[in-house]
């Protein structure tokens, strides 16, 4: 609530000042003193320094204390400031008004800040499990073709390779997430985007993934989207890929058009997520696993592929469980491109 209060905060502004001189003319009229009027108005200006920025700080602490003296000085219902008490009035708005904007600034750094070291403290230890497990791999692989290649058939030396060429791929892919999350975490994901049909980002996706039970089911037709081609394929495939790991079944990849979107959506008949958990899949490094052990992913999968999608003007939402044996999944909604411009 508090992020849309920001961007529209001049309203907000105006919203919450109107409310607190409503509040107070209702109860100045039974028993308020004028004290307790003044303290209202001023804790008003206080809740819009804190939520918005400085500017409609200023504007709430200009509008308290002219309504403090057309309401509730006398002569009542008019501007007249004959009165020290009025100007000091004033002065006090302003400053509160000033004062809390300020600390209120200062407090939204500070938990920016926070937010940036939990960021890179939780990279750390994400990256002592899921980069340490690839790279060992790797170097045994090697190290054991080093030593042993004379000695081994060569149907067990193209076995070795292509292990390592796993984990090498399954080591990049996870260093793509890192470096996305990220700039999604620091809001430094510009790019450029072109019109283009959806097909061949699904196909290129289906390719990678190179997986019997992914299954692609299509309901054209399908507009085509304005999109940047790598990024939307690394979010389908890290939603993919999530959904292979936590189930057994055939994952779907459904695409269809629904007037204003293009809809995806992958699912499966896994375990699934808790109803009083699914609020939390998109958390940086949220995963099912414990610590340093346990099944699991890295919990970045889904957070990138969160960011690419509101990057690029769409929504990325966890399918409503209708029934118990209804499929688990993901939605994504992109905005078509309507005909006339494609």
């Amino acid at each position: 609530m508090f992020k849309a209060l920001e961007k529209y905060h001049y309203l907000a502004a105006l919203l919450i000042m109107l409310l607190a001189l409503l509040v107070s003319l209702l109860l100045g009229s039974w028993f308020l003193p004028r004290l307790g009027v003044l303290l209202i108005l001023q804790l008003g200006v206080g809740v819009v320094a804190f939520v918005g920025q400085r500017a409609s700080a200023i504007l709430a602490g200009v509008f308290g204390a002219v309504a403090f003296n057309y309401f509730f000085t006398e002569p009542r219902y008019t501007l007249h400031m004959h009165e020290v008490e009025d100007t000091v009035s004033m002065l006090v708005f302003m400053v509160i008004a000033l004062l809390t904007s300020q600390l209120a600034m200062l407090y939204r750094r500070q938990q920016a800040e926070l937010q940036h070291t939990r960021l890179r403290s939780s990279i750390l230890l994400s990256v002592s499990h899921d980069l340490r497990t690839p790279l060992a791999s790797i170097i045994g692989t090697l190290s054991t073709l080093q030593a042993y290649r004379e000695r081994l058939p060569a149907a067990e030396q193209d076995e070795l390779i292509n292990g390592a060429l796993e984990e090498s791929h399954r080591l990049h892919h996870y260093i793509e997430n890192v470096l996305q999350a990220t700039k999604i975490q620091h809001g430094a994901m510009n790019f450029t985007t072109t019109i283009q049909p959806l097909m061949p980002i699904v196909q290129q996706v289906l390719k990678r993934v190179d997986n019997p039970r992914v299954r692609l089911d299509v309901l054209p037709p399908l507009p085509e989207v304005k999109v940047r081609e790598s990024l939307l394929a690394q979010a389908l495939y890290n939603l993919v890929d999530n959904a292979l790991k936590y189930s057994r079944t055939a994952v779907i990849l459904k695409l269809r058009f629904a007037a204003p979107w293009v809809e995806i959506t992958v699912t499966d008949y896994g375990a699934g997520i808790p109803e009083t958990l699914r609020h939390k899949v998109f958390e940086s490094f949220y995963s099912t696993r414990s610590g340093d052990s346990g099944e699991g992913g890295t919990g970045l999968g889904l957070t990138v592929a969160a960011g690419i999608i509101h990057a690029h003007q769409g929504h990325i939402d966890m399918l409503p469980t209708t029934a118990p044996d209804a499929p688990f999944g993901v939605r994504i909604r992109l905005p078509a491109v309507p005909e006339e411009q494609a």
